[in-house]
């Protein structure tokens, strides 16, 4: 049975353009391997944290929601762990009231671009 997730990951600020397009097609890729259906993803770019990970006050944060079976989850934090360019991740699981949030508010964000 697969359930809902989002995940976020924090990228070392100093990577190039390149470099952080390079992880983040990594990822994809890593997830279609394993059969993980990408439901949305975004950019949020450098944020400032707060409080500093490794000597960084800053970090590149993208965002993925995708429908997987939960072994999968471990293979991601593994997969994330031993990736450098990873700051700092987190994973969680959706519930029905969670989707519905992300759905209005994805809906909400297309009705201001139009």
């Amino acid at each position: 049975m697969q359930n809902q997730y989002e995940t976020v990951f924090i990228l070392n600020p100093v990577l190039s353009e390149k470099e952080i397009a390079d992880t983040v097609d990594f990822f994809k890729t890593f997830m279609a391997k394993e059969k993980v259906q990408i439901l949305h993803e975004e950019k949020w770019g450098v944020k400032k944290l707060a409080y500093q990970i490794k000597k960084f006050k800053t970090g590149y944060y993208y965002y993925f929601e995708f429908k997987a079976a939960s072994e999968f989850i471990k293979k991601l934090d593994v997969t994330y762990r031993q990736n450098d360019h990873i700051l700092r991740f987190m994973t969680t699981t959706l519930d029905k009231h969670a989707m519905a949030y992300n759905e209005k508010i994805r809906q909400k964000k297309l009705q201001n671009d139009q």
